[in-house]
């Protein structure tokens, strides 16, 4: 069975964030996959973390090998789908791409994005909590 992940969710399990063992247990035994714009937000999320000296070059490089050694399958969307996700929810279009991978492949979605996961379970999209 698949399950739609997204750039947060990601980011806490190569980061090394406090989610990421809830994460793993959550999603083993799925197929990962994602609309192919998370693979480049994972590099935008990097470059915000410099900004905010957060994380440095080096702890970037170690990230995104872990990153790559994640098999996920990057698929792409129908982008008059995310537009009128978008507008119908007044959400930017990375989240609508991850609603409308789910959706589409009619699988549950992952993430730590709150606000994402509130707008999914609107568009009627099962979700994975991932609290406790």
């Amino acid at each position: 069975m698949n399950i739609v992940i997204d750039t947060s969710a990601i980011i806490a399990v190569i980061a090394n964030e406090p989610e990421k063992r809830r994460l793993i247990k959550l999603t083993s035994g799925f197929d990962l996959i994602a609309p192919k714009s998370v693979y480049w937000e994972i590099g935008n999320a990097f470059s915000a973390m410099f900004k905010k000296k957060q994380a440095n070059l080096e702890q970037a490089k170690e990230a995104i090998n872990i990153f790559q050694t994640i098999p996920i399958r990057f698929l792409g969307i129908e982008l008059i789908e995310a537009i009128e996700l978008s507008n119908t929810y007044n959400i930017y279009a990375y989240d609508a791409y991850i609603i409308s991978c789910a959706l589409k492949h009619k699988c549950p979605l992952i993430s730590l994005d709150r606000k994402l996961m509130d707008v999914a379970k609107q568009a009627k999209v099962k979700i994975v909590e991932v609290q406790p």
